[in-house]
Formats: structure tokens, C-alpha cells, sequence
């Protein structure tokens, strides 16, 4: 049985959205776009790595689709390796529009679709980004793992990884590694920004930044 695993990047609040540059989601006028870029070290890179290692199919919701179909084939990097050829799953309403390679949309009927790619061979399905899609399986007890990496600030506002409607459900917890930020924190100022994006933007990343401010 194929497990669905939710890798996020979090911070101390719960925010997820936009870890990884300034014009990755800006929407409802989030402010601090790239807030993990100052904080990845050498045991945040190997998790990465681990992660990426073994056989995974993507499984994404629109959003984070265009932002990584933008962005992705265009890279020539070891996470642009396992993601471009990787076969990847779609919760839209736009199926014609889906032009990354190895690309299928679940369905109208998302939650029905993937109970039985669970239940098919194949490897996990793994999550990324993605916050609406997350709020979804977890409403319907879906999610089998979650890979949390926890950042040491106070966003305030944003897109949260846990919603009111999660269906109660207990975790053990598997593994835990401590990052060179440690895991007692004092305040150190404001939140400085960065971005992981090289490069020029892609026509298709310019585009989707225009439609989504």
C-alpha cells in the first residue's frame, strides 16, 4: 500500500506558505516570501537529500502545480532530476491546462481517486507545498506522514498547515534531527528574506506571477 507523506516547511505559527522566494505566493499579501532561506545548513540539505532519494510520485495541488511547472523543467539541479521525470498527481479543475511532462489530474472526485492510488503499486505519494490539498486529505484521514521542517520564526499571518477541520488523529514520532539553529530560541531581530530561484524567470513563471497578485 502506497502511503501519502506531506513534506512541509513550517514555522513556529504554523505558516507554510511561500518558504522559498518573495514571488513564489504573494497572495492575500504575504509579506515574507523566502523565510527559510536563511536558515538552511548542512543537516537541512541532507534531510532534502533523504527525502528525494527514494522512488516518489509528486502529488500536488494547483497552485503549487504552476509554481513548480513554471519553474522546475527549466532547472538543471538534483531536485529538477527527481521531479521532472517523476510522475505526478493534480487536484484541478483545469485538466486540459497540465503541460509538465508525466503530469494526470485526479479527477473531480479527489478524495475517491486517491484512496485507490493508494491502494495501487507504485511509490509514495508525496507532498509538496500544496496548503488547500492538505486541508483536504487531512479532513478526510488521508495523510500518512508528515515531515516537518520546523523554522525558528513568528510569521503572524499566512497560510497555515493545520486547519480547524483535520480529522483528530494521533503520531508517533519516527525520527527527529536538530538543525545548527538549535531548539531553543531567542529573538534576533527581524525576518530577513532570500530566495532560492536561479536564474532568469521562465515565460511561465512571469506569467503565473502576473495572474497571482
Amino acid at each position: 500500500m502506497r502511503k501519502i507523506i506531506a513534506a512541509t516547511f513550517v514555522s513556529l505559527d504554523g505558516v507554510m506558505q511561500a518558504p522559498g522566494g518573495p514571488d513564489e505566493d504573494p497572495v492575500g499579501g504575504f509579506e515574507f516570501g523566502g523565510w527559510t532561506f536563511h536558515y538552511f545548513d548542512d543537516v537541512g540539505g541532507a534531510a532534502m537529500e533523504e527525502l528525494f532519494s527514494k522512488p516518489f510520485a509528486l502529488l500536488l495541488g494547483r497552485r503549487t502545480y504552476d509554481i513548480f511547472a513554471a519553474y522546475w523543467p527549466y532547472q538543471k539541479d538534483p531536485i529538477a532530476d527527481a521531479f521532472n521525470p517523476a510522475t505526478k498527481y493534480v487536484a484541478t479543475h483545469r485538466p486540459d491546462t497540465l503541460t509538465w511532462q508525466n503530469t494526470h489530474a485526479l479527477g473531480p472526485d479527489i478524495i475517491t481517486a486517491l484512496r485507490r492510488l493508494k491502494q495501487d503499486d507504485g511509490p509514495d505519494l508525496l507532498i509538496q507545498g500544496s496548503g488547500d490539498l492538505i486541508q483536504t486529505l487531512l479532513a478526510n484521514g488521508l495523510i500518512d506522514e508528515i515531515r516537518l521542517m520546523i523554522f525558528p520564526l513568528l510569521l503572524g499571518k499566512g497560510k497555515r498547515l493545520f486547519g480547524a477541520a483535520a480529522m483528530p488523529a494521533a503520531f508517533k514520532l519516527v525520527n527527529s534531527q536538530t538543525s545548527t539553529t538549535g531548539v531553543i530560541y531567542e529573538r534576533a531581530g527581524e525576518i530577513k528574506v532570500g530566495s532560492f530561484v536561479t536564474g532568469e524567470p521562465s515565460p511561465a513563471e512571469l506569467e503565473r506571477r502576473k495572474n497571482w497578485k
